[in-house]
């Protein structure tokens, strides 16, 4: 109400300036006109003067109306113009002080206080300071609790009418602000400020410890905590613990609703979504394809970490020594090297591990224990993913592609030696005469043209 006021009476005065500036101009016309009107009375009779003077009385009562009429347009326009900026949000009065702008010259007045005033007002609860005492009225409904403004509809208050005026969208629906790109609208500034980081693809928010950025900074605190272990969200009911709120609210549903049972295996989830993603183990569905090989998978997940094997990203780094990996899971498992003391010793050649796992799995290649058979060829490994990776050679698979020629290749290594083609690298030198090749194979070969021996052909 005071930036009301203020600019009623800015505009009261620009009006009283214009009033004056148009009467001085009316002012010299009837100057004008009146040594005209002396040169006629020379000539014309005296009572033609009276009607002289008559027609001016009337000239400036006419002139009079006119004037009147033409400052309360401008009042008007002046309004106008005021309250459209509160729709385009032009801003022309600027703060030469701080650079802050406002739509209305009022506004900029009370804002200078703030510069030419000190803040004789103190809150005598939290010391703090205000330049108006409205201000300070508005601020100490904070200790009080007072809540003046109440929703009609849903009866929650506010302490300020601006915030009942902001809650009344949800309410009515409006969303005054309409991004220019594509046309949606929010119902608060602060939305579209946000959605506008969709289109420019801007991430403020960056995890100093892995660089991972992201668009709100609550979405950064809660990845920070996958760094800190920090799990803050617990069941009050079991005591389980949860990185994220809306985890806990999920996991809730296990001690208060019924659960969504698979009618095939039994297993039960909390959300009917999970279910219907379950389902898919037993239909066999597969909606997610990669569209470089066409493989498909039964999560979008899955393909995800897929993709990664054609592009050779590996977005989980650890911080100690800088070795990456494709699974988050890998990078945690990885972790427990520095944190942990390698406990699990193998007794024929020393070597130590962390997880006893690792310990049997290498255990396998002192007695020749290859428990993972092809069923194609029927060639035994020591380790499930050895297996895996010697199933490509049967199904075809080169799910490792060069980006630059396209060349697809059924081993990770195999790309590697590839890519020095493109590179130019030749990591292994001849002892004896320094001649450089791509892959150790090659240098075997050229080293047995100094020995005079010949190598059978073999191919990489």
């Amino acid at each position: 109400m005071a930036c009301i006021k203020e600019e009623s009476e800015d505009t009261k005065i620009e009006e009283t300036f214009r009033v004056k500036h148009e009467d001085t101009e009316e002012q010299t016309e009837l100057m004008a006109l009146k040594e005209e009107s002396q040169e006629l009375n020379e000539i014309e009779k005296k009572d033609q003067n009276g009607k002289q003077r008559d027609f001016k009385t009337d000239e400036k009562s006419i002139s009079c109306s006119q004037h009147e009429k033409t400052s309360s347009q401008k009042t008007q326009t002046t309004n106008f113009n005021s309250n459209m900026r509160i729709h385009t949000e032009e801003r022309p009065y600027t703060c030469k002080q701080c650079g802050k702008c406002f739509s209305r010259s009022g506004d900029l007045k009370t804002h200078m206080k703030i510069h030419i005033e000190k803040k004789p007002l103190i809150c005598p609860q939290c010391g703090k300071s205000f330049t108006l005492k409205k201000y300070l009225n508005v601020h100490m409904k904070i200790h009080t609790g007072e809540k003046p403004f109440t929703c009609p509809q849903c009866e929650k208050s506010f302490t300020q009418k601006k915030n009942l005026t902001v809650h009344m969208r949800i309410h009515t629906g409006e969303k005054p602000f309409t991004c220019k790109l594509c046309g949606k609208s929010f119902t608060y500034k602060g939305k579209l400020k946000i959605h506008m980081r969709s289109h420019t693809g801007e991430n403020p928010f960056e995890c100093d410890q892995c660089g991972k950025s992201f668009t709100l900074n609550s979405q950064l605190n809660i990845h920070v905590r996958i760094h800190t272990g920090e799990r803050p969200y617990t069941c009050k009911l079991c005591g389980k613990s949860f990185t994220r709120n809306g985890v806990l609210k999920t996991h809730m549903i296990i001690h208060t609703e019924k659960l969504f049972i698979c009618p095939q295996c039994g297993k039960s989830f909390t959300l009917k979504r999970t279910l219907d993603v379950h389902m898919r183990v037993h239909t066999g569905e597969k909606p997610y394809t990669c569209p470089q090989c066409g493989k498909s998978f039964t999560y979008k997940g899955n393909l995800k970490t897929h993709i990664r094997s054609h592009t050779g990203e590996n977005p989980f780094k650890c911080d100690q020594c800088g070795k990456s990996f494709r699974h988050s899971v890998n990078l945690n498992n990885h972790m427990k090297i520095h944190s942990r003391k390698k406990s699990f010793k193998c007794h024929q050649c020393k070597k130590s591990f962390t997880e006893r796992e690792h310990l049997k799995n290498h255990v396998k290649t002192h007695i020749g224990e290859k428990p993972f058979m092809c069923h194609h060829c029927g060639k035994s490994c020591s380790r499930k993913g050895n297996l895996k990776v010697h199933l490509s050679i049967h199904t075809g698979e080169k799910p490792f592609t060069c980006e630059q020629c396209g060349k697809s290749f059924t081993f990770k290594v195999n790309l590697k030696i590839h890519m020095r083609v493109h590179t130019g690298e030749k990591p292994y030198k001849c002892p004896q005469c320094e001649k450089s090749f791509t892959c150790q194979s090659s240098m075997k070969r050229h080293l047995e043209t100094h020995s005079g021996k010949k190598l059978p052909f073999s191919s990489v």
